[in-house]
Formats: C-alpha cells, structure tokens, sequence
C-alpha cells in the first residue's frame, strides 16, 4: 500500500512540474506575443495530463471508487477535468490558447493544494454506489471546468478595458473574451441543470427521496437560478462588457460556495465527500 501511495504522490509531483514549466512558458508566450514560447508551454504541459491521468486512474484502482470523496482526489480530479476541457476547447477554438496563463496556474495550484491535504482511503458505502452517482460527479466536475474558463474571460475582458488597457495588448479582444466568457458560461449552466437532474435520480434510487433540502441542494439550486439569470440579461436585455464580467464574478463566487462550503453547513451525505 505504501508503494501505491508513492506511486500516486510522485506522479502527481511529476504532473506539477510540468505545469509549472507549461505555465512558464505559456505566460512569457502570450506576455511577450512569442508563439514558439507559447507553443511550448502547450507541449510542456501534455505530458503532465497523461501522468495526471495515470495517478488518478491509479488511485481509483487503490480506493476502489472514483475521485470524489477526499479533498485530495476532489481537487486533483477538478484540475485534470479543467484542463482536459481547455485542450478540447482551443482544439476548435485556437483563440482560447491565451487563457493558458491562468487555467495552468490554477491547475498545477489545485494538484498542489491537495497533496498538501494528503490522500486518505474514504470508503463509499456499498448503498451510495451506482451509474448515476458516478454521471452526477462527472457532469458536476464539467460544470465546474467550464465555469473556471468563463470567468477566466470575465476578469480578462476587465483587466483589458481597464485604466491601462494597452498594457494588456497580449489579450485577445475584448470582444472576444466578452463572447467567450458568455458561450462558457452557457456550458456550464447546461451541465449544472444535468448534474442536478443525475443527482436527483441517484438520490431516489439510494435514499428513495429526489430532493431532501439540505444545504448542498438548495445552494446548488440558487446558483443554477443566477447562472440563468446572468444568461437570460445577457440573451433579452443585452447586457455585456463590464456589467455581465463582475456578474459572472459573482455567478463563479457563489459556485464555489455551493461546492466546496455548503458540504460544512450540514451533516449530510454531501458533507462526506470534502472532509
């Protein structure tokens, strides 16, 4: 057992140092308008995916269930499911490269951060397992990826139209980042609405009950009402630029909230999964 938690801990340490490199060279890329950098920074950072990868695949193997119930594999699998998403968006949206200056910080931070807290063996009660558990965690984890990329955009559109806003002539347009921060945000409300209806499901066959109203479903459902809110004002009522930037600000607060505070509220099913 000790072999495997080495196994796992220096594949993610080796993970983590190609981020690092990635982020390096990604920022001084996109900072500097050098594409060879930026390029490498791309590269750097495929590899530290697949070890990224192969250590959660491992430590599921370990565990016996997937990466959603300490704080470690949480935060470790949110980081691999952001960045497998950012590689698939700039796979058809090449002007997304840009946000590599935050979305690999943020991930070699996450990796960080959880192997900090130390994996622990949490086992999940044989009742609590099903296919519709394991769509609940997977849909929430996209959800939560693409609502990262979104306010990504949202601070860049703000640091862009800033009081300096040529010190930042490394960024795409505003417009731009204003268009994407809106389609991202979109996503994310799409996989929300799923990851609460999968949850739903997976309640009822576990515990015979859809809803139960402890803090973590009631937060979730608030949250999804304002990520809807900030689309319907930006679809009806036009709103866009700084207003709808600091409102997806919020909008990402309040998701974060939801995830990773409310668990505490209560002592419920949902508080096992991030103590």
């Amino acid at each position: 057992m000790n072999s495997q938690f080495a196994l796992v801990t220096g594949l993610h340490w080796g993970a983590v140092a190609f981020y690092v490199i990635a982020t390096i060279c990604a920022a001084s890329g996109v900072i500097f308008a050098n594409n060879r950098l930026e390029r490498y920074g791309m590269y750097s950072a495929i590899p530290g995916l697949v070890l990224h990868g192969i250590a959660l695949l491992v430590w599921w193997r370990v565990v016996g269930h997937g990466p959603y119930m300490d704080r470690f594999e949480i935060l470790s699998s949110n980081a691999w499911v952001m960045l497998a998403l950012f590689f698939l968006a700039i796979r058809f949206y090449p002007r997304l490269r840009s946000a590599a200056i935050a979305v690999f910080p943020a991930t070699f931070f996450l990796v960080a951060l959880g192997l900090f807290f130390r994996p622990e063996i949490k086992n999940l009660p044989a009742s609590y397992r099903g296919f519709w558990l394991i769509l609940h965690i997977i849909f929430y984890k996209i959800s939560f990826a693409a609502t990262l990329i979104a306010v990504t955009f949202s601070l860049f559109y703000l640091i862009s139209t800033g009081s300096r806003p040529r010190r930042y002539s490394y960024l795409p347009e505003p417009d731009v980042m204003d268009l994407y921060a809106y389609r991202f945000a979109g996503f994310s409300f799409t996989f929300w609405v799923i990851d609460m209806l999968a949850g739903s499901i997976w309640a009822y066959q576990s515990l015979n009950m859809f809803w139960s109203w402890e803090p973590v479903q009631i937060w979730s459902l608030v949250t999804w009402v304002v990520f809807g809110f900030y689309l319907h004002m930006r679809r009806f009522y036009g709103w866009a630029g700084r207003k709808a930037a600091w409102l997806y600000i919020f909008c990402f607060l309040l998701a974060v909230f939801s995830l990773f505070v409310t668990p505490f509220i209560n002592s419920t099913i949902h508080s096992e999964y991030f103590k």
